[in-house]
């Protein structure tokens, strides 16, 4: 969002427009005396300067929801559509052992879902390239305190994307295939309406049945679903990461949050789906 911010800078006290909007007149940019040297000039140019990224620098970053298209401008969405620009999956990884739990961050490469289906109700294709082991959003979303540095992160993302575990060259993609997608005529704790995604899930060429209770709301005229799952890694022919002898490692049960928002059909009705406050 553009601010329009103004202030006054030290060459002749002249109000000069920037790209961010509201308007700054403290005296200590005001433009100095006409005898002052023109190195008193100069602090006077970059104290401003100063001040200017200070203030810029306390405005808020906006939230995910923030960067999504409004229900005015999702031309480029069909009805049912996944919004993969903020739709994400975020996986908790227990430690065995003498290990680490770790929160994963994973995109979704296409999707699309029809609420209240009760048979082909949609697909959703997380890009398995794209998961990232302990981002601040990953850990925060798991529950996890703390942060992982780079280097450790670097290490983690290599042994779970490669040949002995996720083995992403090969499969670069997992399926949640949903079969129905029903209202369940539960409400969860927070009084949202539960309904239930069934079908299969595919992962390193293993497929499982799967079924997730959903919550929903309503967030600037998209749905928002947000569900958890947990499957055993060894069910998908994947042999949970460890060294050291098994002394070092990860636990076999992966627990799954899925944050999804979809564009709803016109035949759905959104009148028992509570506003995102």
């Amino acid at each position: 969002m553009v601010l329009g911010l103004q202030w006054i800078v030290a060459s002749g006290g002249v109000p000069k427009q920037t790209q961010l909007g509201m308007t700054v007149t403290s005296p200590i940019l005001a433009a100095p005396e006409s005898h002052l040297s023109q190195e008193w000039n100069l602090v006077m140019r970059c104290t401003s300067l100063f001040f200017l990224c200070i203030f810029v620098s306390a405005i808020p970053l906006g939230s995910h929801l923030d960067a999504m298209p409004a229900q005015g401008e999702k031309a480029k969405y069909a009805s049912t559509d996944v919004e993969l620009g903020v739709s994400r999956a975020y996986v908790y990884v227990d430690k065995s052992g003498l290990g680490h739990e770790h929160g994963v961050e994973a995109k979704l490469s296409q999707g699309n879902l029809r609420l209240g289906a009760e048979q082909e109700a949609g697909k959703l294709v997380f890009d398995m390239s794209s998961f990232d082991a302990d981002t601040p959003a990953a850990r925060k979303y798991v529950g996890l305190t703390g942060t992982s540095d780079n280097s450790t992160r670097a290490t983690v993302n290599e042994n779970m994307k490669g040949p002995e575990v996720l083995n992403v060259k090969r499969f670069p993609t997992a399926t949640f295939q949903i079969h129905s997608s029903l209202d369940s005529g539960k409400v969860s704790l927070t009084g949202r309406p539960l309904y239930r995604l069934s079908g299969n899930f595919t992962l390193c060429g293993k497929t499982q049945p799967l079924s997730v209770m959903v919550e929903v709301e309503q967030a600037r005229g998209w749905l928002h679903l947000k569900g958890q799952f947990e499957i055993k890694q060894t069910d998908y022919g994947i042999k949970p990461y460890s060294k050291a002898f098994g002394v070092i490692g990860v636990a076999d049960e992966l627990k799954i949050y899925g944050d999804v928002y979809v564009a709803p059909t016109n035949d759905f009705s959104l009148a028992n789906i509570p506003e995102r406050k």
